[in-house]
């Protein structure tokens, strides 16, 4: 295994691989709270197919001690569950790097030990059958790998206690007793044999508890924390979870939670929520959003305030549905015949999920229009350990707006207007029940009562009104961020989720003499093009970063500003970039040798 050694900058990945069925991503997920109960951080992507049994699955871990908000490669200690794991991730394994698997798979070694790795053949299956079950061999895996690495068993045993503690005491009983033995075989045979060891103390975090969650999950708790009392969903992968967590807690937190039967029906239900004045979102993917598309400028035309989440998957069509891609982004600032105010926003971190969360629904009602929060599968799904008080509600607070309370409408002199012309195009609000706010709405054209009219100065007065709203909104996008030297001869130009990657190439690049900074942006539209120019003054040389086939990000910035950026990488194969692939992809486009 290549000794990095043990210093501030440690990092160290390990991939679990196996069929689909075979528990991959449960022992992976098992694996990851450990070790951050441990002090460790940690960031894990899960990589699995649209199968339900069979066909190659993969959880890779990177394990550091800062934070850290990307995977890694090459890979330095693999689990293999079947043989097509070894076959699959030979490739990405570092020189040296451990392969733990099952002595009942038949795996010659000796090859293995020639090409420099270091096979590790477990009695895995005999030791869960002796203390347990043999269904229990995943528990035995990550076991042994905690005890190949020196990490101390505890936390993974306090981890089983809590997750399997519902099934019974036998259970639990019986996993610990065959994460004891494993653990047990591992360091008596392979104890201080790895450059790498995670054992106490070492971890930067030892001694001080960390969380772990996914872009969703970060997400859900944002939206929580942002009043959210409406969530309506046709299950579609990778946005599904964020159904499932809120259907999980309906009660707890007092959000209904509605499974519709279908894509149109929900996002009509969370419009109608946001008309009477709950805060409503509708999660979904890039398919499901395109059957949104007409209700999309229902919510535009009435001014209903509305949250959608499009957490993108690889298209067109069904495409790669566990797969991941930025595809959507030209897609939804145009979505819905006609034109429309919408605002868009594209956070690229856990953090920024979490202020996305409560954020969206601030600026749908203060604008009175459909909000649209982009993500994707790599984000929604990688699990990254977190302080507990990482995701701070210093910032958070609730803006409804242009909402008129009872007592206001009590005061009305006048009938009232829903839809009266404003400065800003913002009409005051008022609910449904009250007997002063009586009015029609209508997905017609309409005037400031809400009668249908087909009259040209009306109808250009009241488009005019709508579109007011983005010059108000525009105010409130945020201009990208800039991580690493301002001086840097190359810009990786990046939206969402690419960030994470991109900033962990910096050192990687200027390990290969080329100084390197990320410009992020975040706020998509409206698009807040002073900033935007400001930030790209001292630009060089720009490569833009992304996870689709066209460079959509460096054309819509090229027509919003003028400007072009030098380079793109791009990535569309459904996997996420990690920040070697970037590295060697900037070095490609600047004529330096890897």
């Amino acid at each position: 295994m290549a000794a990095e050694g043990m210093h501030d900058d440690l990092s160290l990945s390990i991939t679990i691989g196996g069929d689909a069925g075979q528990g991959v991503e449960s022992s992976g997920a098992l694996l990851t709270q450990a070790l951050a109960r441990g002090g460790w951080h940690v960031f894990a992507v899960p990589d699995y197919r649209s199968r339900i049994r069979g066909g190659h699955n993969f959880f890779q871990i990177r394990i550091t001690r800062r934070p850290s908000l990307s995977h890694s490669d090459p890979v330095h200690l693999l689990l293999a569950y079947t043989r097509e794991t070894l076959d699959v991730h030979k490739p990405n394994l570092a020189q040296g790097a451990a392969i733990i698997y099952d002595d009942g798979l038949r795996v010659d070694g000796g090859p293995l030990a020639t090409e420099g790795f270091m096979p590790i053949p477990a009695p895995l299956t005999k030791i869960a059958e002796e203390h347990g079950a043999k269904v229990m061999i995943n528990t035995g895996a990550v076991a042994a790998a905690c005890g190949v690495l020196g990490f101390p068993l505890e936390p993974l045993v306090s981890l089983l206690h809590d997750t399997y503690g519902h099934k019974g005491k036998k259970v639990v009983e019986a996993n610990e007793a065959v994460a004891r033995a494993a653990y047990g075989w591992a360091m008596e045979h392979y104890e201080g044999r790895l450059a790498h060891e995670l054992r106490p103390g070492r971890g930067h975090m030892a001694g001080r508890e960390l969380m772990v969650l996914t872009g969703n999950e970060a997400f859900c708790l944002g939206a929580v924390v942002g009043g959210c009392t409406f969530v309506s969903a046709y299950p579609m992968t990778p946005a599904t979870p964020i159904l499932e967590w809120f259907a999980a807690r309906e009660r707890e937190l007092g959000v209904v939670t509605k499974h519709a039967e279908d894509e149109i029906a929900a996002v009509c239900m969370a419009i109608g929520a946001g008309f009477v004045g709950a805060r409503a979102m509708v999660p979904t993917s890039g398919g499901g959003f395109s059957l949104m598309t007409e209700a999309l400028g229902m919510a535009g035309m009435c001014e209903v305030p509305v949250v959608i989440v499009n957490v993108q998957r690889g298209g067109p069509s069904t495409g790669l549905p566990t797969r991941t891609e930025q595809g959507d982004l030209l897609f939804v600032l145009h979505a819905s015949q006609g034109e429309l105010p919408r605002i868009v926003l594209a956070p690229g971190t856990h953090e920024q999920c979490f202020e996305a969360g409560w954020r969206a629904f601030n600026l749908a009602e203060k604008y009175q229009c459909p909000v649209i929060v982009l993500s994707d599968q790599f984000l929604a799904a990688a699990r990254k350990s977190l302080p507990l008080d990482a995701l701070t509600l210093d910032g958070v607070r609730i803006d409804r707006g242009a909402l008129l309370t009872p007592s206001e409408l009590d005061r009305l002199d006048d009938s009232y207007r829903r839809y009266a012309m404003t400065e800003t195009g913002v009409s005051p609000r008022a609910l449904p029940g009250h007997p002063r706010a009586v009015f029609t709405a209508t997905t017609d054209e309409h005037g400031e009562d809400g009668h249908i009219t087909e009259e040209i100065d009306l109808r250009v007065a009241m488009m005019d009104k709508r579109m007011r709203k983005l010059e108000g909104a525009l105010a409130d996008m945020r201009g990208p961020d800039l991580y690493g030297p301002a001086d840097a001869d190359v810009t990786l130009i990046c939206w969402g989720s690419t960030v994470g990657p991109a900033r962990e190439a910096l050192p990687l690049l200027a390990g290969q003499g080329v100084t390197a900074n990320v410009l992020h942006f975040t706020d998509i539209w409206p698009f807040p093009v002073d900033k935007a120019e400001a930030a790209l003054a001292g630009v060089r040389r720009a490569i833009a970063v992304e996870q689709n086939y066209t460079a959509q990000f460096a054309r819509f910035l090229r027509m919003m500003t003028g400007f072009e950026v030098d380079g793109s990488v791009r990535k569309y194969d459904g996997r996420p970039f990690s920040p070697q692939q970037i590295a060697a992809r900037v070095l490609m486009e600047v004529g330096a040798r890897v």
